[in-house]
């Protein structure tokens, strides 16, 4: 939360999906049988001795969903702006509109309002199906936290539930309904890269390309006090959405910068075209892997819901498998996989360079299409789809959501696949393998952990403020404490936490 010029600018309001691997997923039989789910090697026996949890200690309940810390405290209507900087960060917004003294005018990208209202439609209806295998329960308390509270319980699961300093507990919320998300979506005013929008006669409000994914944005805000620049995650060089615009953010007042995520975020990196091409080699590996699975008659899982990777990764994928001799289907299983794989087509001026001229040449923005025309990519809107029963065949690969593997068709596919030794997992980045492989465990399937770019890395900081040129800087205090930022020319250095 940032005051600026007496304004109270909220910046992102996004849910912590990590916590809901403390739930324990619905076991599903969708008319697939596991392979030797009791099979189990000496490492894996080795593991779980090794490990303190067992799926018992997992929360067997209808899943709720972690909010910004102290979110329940606020007093919503002395918030006057939000400013949503991607799709992910959109997530818990309707927690706060759905609220009767909720007042603050909300800015996105038309990209991101797109892309994010129909990721929490796909939550919501992933949710959905969970109460229906599961069963409603209408608690307005989460009893299970009493279950979590004793001695005996892991560290683990008492952190995620309770935080570190044992103060999150009113950060759970039963999820929104798709209600919720249309009225939220109704107090939106998106806005273009680059369009200055004016808030109350006194700031002018503008959003910038961040580079990281497909509307994704850093903010400019400028008062009658001076400029700030906030960077949300950002890369400099993109392959599918549009470059980093970081020309009308030099020499501003004051600098906002990295989002305060954990170190495995913190660990990302403003892009060069070296490490541009690191990232098209990452994508290539996944490919390869998937295609030496499916040579071995195993199939692939992906979890990655990054859209920017999944569009990759799909043109990618297809065109690795037609100039080769395998014949092997894709499917996209999501409740908007459809409308959103046929939105990423008509956007172009989100996109970079390279795809906007493919458009302008008469081909599609993104492979996929070709391929969806060609039915070796197919869509369906669930697992249980009749189209998709009578389409289904082995080996395959499958993206799916829940990346969290708690919610979504990834559940059933896993508890299908876990046996298989020739099969593949690929799960992105941030997930513990540990945590969230436990209700599945022994798993004999491959396991394949992709990290992407997701922001600044550390050590080019420097380079990049030194280039901002900003007079004021700050950034998370855990940042400070890794980084020597004494080189950079600015008049001040201050930890974020002093906005909050």
């Amino acid at each position: 939360m940032l005051n600026l010029s007496g304004f109270r600018i909220l910046i992102d309001c996004p849910l912590d999906l990590l916590a809901i691997t403390i739930f324990s997923p619905v076991p599903c039989d969708v008319g697939f049988e596991a392979y030797g789910q009791n099979d189990q090697n000496p490492i894996q026996k080795k593991q779980k001795l090794e490990r303190q949890m067992t799926p018992d200690d997992l929360v067997s309940a209808e899943p709720w969903y972690k909010t910004v810390k102290t979110l329940h405290l606020w007093e919503v209507s002395l918030i006057d702006i939000v400013l949503i900087s991607n799709p992910m960060g959109l997530l818990g917004l309707p927690f706060l509109t759905q609220h009767p003294r909720f007042c603050a005018k909300i800015y996105m990208t038309e990209a991101t309002a797109k892309i994010g209202q129909l990721m929490m439609e796909d939550l919501v209806s992933m949710h959905m199906e969970f109460r229906r295998l599961h069963g409603p329960e209408d608690s307005s308390f989460p009893w299970w936290t009493k279950n979590l509270d004793g001695e005996q319980v892991p560290s683990v699961l008492k952190n995620l539930v309770f935080g570190e300093s044992g103060d999150d507990l009113g950060s759970w919320m039963r999820l929104y309904s798709l209600d919720d998300v249309k009225s939220c979506m109704k107090k939106v005013q998106d806005v273009k890269f680059s369009e200055e929008v004016c808030y109350n006669g006194t700031l002018i409000i503008k959003a910038l390309s961040s580079g990281l994914d497909i509307g994704d944005c850093n903010w400019l805000i400028n008062g009658p006090n001076g400029s700030l620049s906030y960077v949300s995650d950002s890369i400099f060089v993109s392959h599918h959405s549009k470059n980093f615009d970081s020309h009308e953010m030099t020499e501003n007042d004051c600098i906002s910068t990295i989002s305060e995520n954990n170190d495995e975020c913190l660990a990302a990196s403003l892009l060069d075209n070296e490490e541009s091409l690191g990232e098209l080699e990452k994508l290539a590996f996944v490919c390869s892997c998937a295609a030496e699975s499916a040579d071995a008659g195993g199939s692939t899982l992906i979890t990655i819901t990054r859209v920017g990777i999944v569009l990759q990764l799909l043109e990618l994928m297809s065109n690795s498998l037609e100039s080769s001799s395998l014949k092997v289907p894709i499917f996209v299983i999501s409740s908007v996989a459809e409308e959103l794989l046929a939105y990423a087509n008509t956007i172009p001026e989100w996109l970079c360079e390279q795809r906007q001229e493919k458009l302008i040449s008469g081909e599609p923005s993104f492979g996929h299409l070709k391929f969806i025309k060609d039915k070796k990519i197919h869509l369906f809107p669930a697992i249980h789809s009749p189209n998709l029963i009578t389409s289904w065949q082995e080996p395959c690969i499958v993206f799916a959501p829940h990346w969290s593997l708690r919610l979504g068709p990834s559940v059933q596919l896993l508890q299908r696949w876990r046996g298989d030794p020739k099969s593949l997992l690929v799960l992105e980045d941030g997930i513990s393998s540990g945590l969230g492989l436990l209700p599945f465990r022994p798993i004999a399937m491959k396991i394949l952990q992709c990290s992407f770019l997701s922001g600044v890395r550390l050590q080019k900081l420097p380079t990049l403020l030194s280039f901002l040129q900003p007079k004021i800087v700050l950034v998370p205090d855990v940042v400070n404490q890794r980084i020597n930022l004494s080189t950079v020319k600015t008049k001040s250095i201050l930890n974020l936490f002093c906005l909050v």
